[in-house]
């Protein structure tokens, strides 16, 4: 199935149902009086997360949801039947806007804590509620509301603990290959990677994250060159970023133009983006492809990188392909998002989006 990640749909809860105007009418009954029941209220519409959808490619084809409205209200004071309520599934990671006013409604992370979308109309009132000691016939009642009716736009942000970030080729998928069971197209030219793809990585039992490949970023994707720019919110849950650089490049072109093109682009979203701090997430650098070169220029190359870069963050020499410093890199990673989870109060080693 195709990968979506944007959709648009409308929602419209169901009305509330009418009062009823009703009096009683039996044989040896001559003063029997208003008996005229209530509406029932109208069905709300709710979003609910489910694990087993990770794209929004069904709303392509649906996209109009209405709840049921409130039964009318009866004799006999019988109350209308109220509207059922209707559940919207939608991929766990989905951020709901109001496309109307661009107002954040909320965002569907967890299962089984649906989201109120559209609020279901009120019921009528029947005219047994308009008797009293001055007005023993009443004959008026009340209408029931109208639900709620919106225009949504539906984002989905896929749930990873670590992304994957680097220009096309810098070896991403083949890193997120063989340290999980995922199996994104791998090649040798550039942009083989065309939407989001995530894998578990488990170093060992009970002791896992969720990592996130995203198409590469190219110079200018901020002003829409390339597709890593549309995916670039994808990173935007992660709690750590990987940042991936081909330390030995076919042109033979400096990396270190390769990281500081990924920075500016990266700066570029955050800035644009409406509140996404990427820039300002946790970065590792990662220094791939060392397989390409001997062990003496790969070693000359790293430091020339991070000297000239002047970084002070961590920094990992690895070759993907070859899996060497492969592991160590995923238990540092493992044992990172392990303290950190705890200081945020999470008592479960294992990270919290690790479904």
């Amino acid at each position: 199935m195709k990968f979506v990640d944007e959709a648009k749909i409308k929602v419209a809860a169901g009305d509330g149902g009418n009062g009823c105007v009703s009096f009683r009418r039996e044989k040896y009954i001559p003063k029997g009086g208003p008996d005229g029941g209530d509406g029932g209220d109208g069905g709300s519409v709710y979003l609910e997360a489910d694990t087993g959808l990770n794209t929004l490619a069904d709303f392509r084809f649906t996209r109009s949801y209405l709840a049921e409205r409130g039964q009318k209200g009866m004799g006999s004071n019988c109350t209308g039947k109220s509207g059922d309520d209707l559940i919207v599934k939608v991929p766990v990671g989905t951020l709901v806007r109001d496309a109307d006013t661009q107002e954040v409604i909320g965002d569907v992370v967890r299962t089984g804590e649906p989201l109120l979308v559209a609020k279901g109309g009120f019921h009528g009132l029947g005219n047994a509620r308009f008797k009293s000691s001055t007005n023993r016939t009443p004959r008026q009642s009340s209408n029931g509301t109208l639900g709620e009716v919106r225009h949504l736009d539906l984002e989905l942000n896929v749930l990873a603990d670590v992304g994957l970030l680097g220009l096309p080729n810098a070896g991403k998928s083949t890193l997120i290959t063989v340290v999980s069971k995922a199996r994104p197209k791998v090649a040798d030219y550039p942009f083989t990677t065309l939407h989001p793809n995530l894998g578990v990585v488990s170093p060992e039992p009970h002791r896992s994250f969720v990592i996130a490949d995203i198409p590469g970023v190219i110079e200018g994707a901020a002003e829409g060159a390339g597709l890593g720019i549309q995916f670039l919110k994808h990173l935007s849950r992660t709690r750590l970023l990987l940042h991936l650089v081909d330390v030995a490049p076919l042109d033979g072109h400096d990396p270190l133009d390769d990281i500081h093109t990924i920075v500016d682009e990266v700066a570029k979203f955050s800035k644009a983006s409406d509140g996404r701090e990427l820039a300002s997430r946790e970065r590792w650098l990662v220094l791939n492809k060392l397989d390409l070169l001997t062990e003496d220029e790969g070693q000359a190359v790293c430091d020339d990188i991070v000297t000239r870069l002047g970084w002070q963050g961590p920094v990992y020499r690895i070759s993907a392909a070859q899996r060497k410093g492969t592991e160590a890199l995923m238990y540092d990673i493992l044992n990172y998002l392990e303290v950190h989870h705890r200081s945020e109060g999470g008592g479960d080693a294992k990270s919290e989006s690790s479904v």
